[in-house]
């Protein structure tokens, strides 16, 4: 399992196909956002203070993140995306 350090996080992004009469739409894998799954979170951030900020996000929780951010990477064969908590869009609830 992969343990995030600092603001970032590690999502199972959720491959959505659009589909008409059991053909893949063109061009839907270029949409602006993607839903994914949040399955680790680093400790947060430290301000110039020191203090830490914890981050907005737990394991578990749906969101919606940018398309084009972050890192792809895999673990056994479990394909993720780490992003910084800063390109996360929003928790969908």
């Amino acid at each position: 399992m992969l343990k995030p350090l600092g603001d970032r996080v590690v999502l199972e992004v959720e491959e959505k196909e659009q589909k008409v009469g059991g053909f893949v739409i063109a061009g839907a894998g270029q949409d602006a956002t993607k839903t994914a799954k949040v399955v680790a979170v680093g400790e947060g951030i430290r301000t110039l203070n020191g203090e830490l900020v914890a981050p907005s996000v737990k394991a578990g929780d749906t969101v919606l993140v940018e398309s084009h951010v972050g890192t792809e990477v895999k673990d056994g064969e479990e394909k993720y995306l780490v992003v910084n908590e800063v390109n996360i869009l929003a928790i969908v609830e």
